[in-house]
Order: structure tokens, then C-alpha cells, then sequence
């Protein structure tokens, strides 16, 4: 049986870490989602558009203007995929990696913060219990948008 907290602590983190990304993103290219973004590319594991729409839970024709200004930015760039013609691969650029590694430790130090109430061995097993669940979940509804549902979560508060 549950003492029906769990949502209220889940929320006044998704809050807490929503308010701190934002003040270590600055004005970064569509904020947490641009990020998350970011972080994908820069991983190369899902290498074109739909790929990466699908793996972020983020709507195609969304994920086509974020990536606009992504490239706007001049953080990634559509290439050719030489393996198929069809198709653009998303790839970070230079300034898009050092842009990156520079927001990537921002973000460290903002969940850092976050986690404060923490020993540092504690908040590695919270980050990976956190990990576990989430790609547990992640298949429970595939019909709804992450970002929408966090959104969701954050306006409740």
C-alpha cells in the first residue's frame, strides 16, 4: 500500500529539475528538448530524423522544426547517408560538440544541485534505479508524448 506521495515527490522534482535545466540552459536552441536532442546526436545511436523522433517520443513534424533551428544554430547538420541516398543523417558539428560538452556539464552540476540531499554514492544509485524504471516504462504507453506528459506534470503544480 502506498501513503500517496509518491506523485506529489515525483512532481516537486520534475519541477525542481525543470527550473534548474532551464537556468543552466540559457537561451540554448528549444531548451530541455533541445538538449535531449543534443545529447542523442551526440551519442550517434539514432542517426537520422525519424530515429531520433521515435527514440525521444517527440512528434516528426516537431522534431523537423527542432532540428531547424538546431541547424540554424550551426550545432548539427543534415548529411547524406551514403548507405542510402533517401535518407539525411543527423550529425553534431564541432561548435555542436563543444557546445554541448560546455551544457553537458551545466546540467551535471544542475543535477548536482538537485541532489543534493544525497551522498554522491546514493545519488548514482538513485540516477540508475531512476534508468531502470524509466526504460521499463517507456513501453507502456507508446501512444503518448513524453514532452507532453511531463508538461502535463508541470502545470499541475
Amino acid at each position: 500500500m502506498t501513503d500517496g506521495t509518491f506523485g506529489w515527490h515525483l512532481g516537486t522534482l520534475v519541477r525542481a529539475h525543470s527550473s534548474l535545466l532551464l537556468a543552466a540552459l540559457g537561451d540554448f536552441p528549444h531548451g530541455p528538448r533541445g538538449y535531449q536532442t543534443m545529447a542523442t546526436v551526440v551519442e550517434g545511436e539514432h542517426p537520422n530524423q525519424i530515429a531520433l523522433a521515435s527514440y525521444l517520443g517527440i512528434d516528426r513534424t516537431v522534431m523537423t522544426y527542432l532540428l531547424d533551428d538546431l541547424v540554424k544554430a550551426g550545432l548539427v547538420e543534415r548529411q547524406q547517408n551514403p548507405a542510402d541516398r533517401r535518407q539525411r543523417r543527423v550529425v553534431a558539428t564541432d561548435q555542436g560538440r563543444r557546445t554541448f560538452a560546455d551544457l553537458e556539464r551545466r546540467v551535471c552540476q544542475a543535477e548536482d544541485r538537485l541532489l543534493r540531499a544525497l551522498a554522491p554514492d546514493e545519488r548514482e544509485a538513485f540516477r540508475q534505479l531512476l534508468r531502470r524504471v524509466a526504460c521499463d516504462v517507456r513501453d507502456i504507453d507508446t501512444e503518448t508524448d513524453l514532452c507532453t506528459s511531463v508538461e502535463h506534470l508541470l502545470n499541475q503544480g
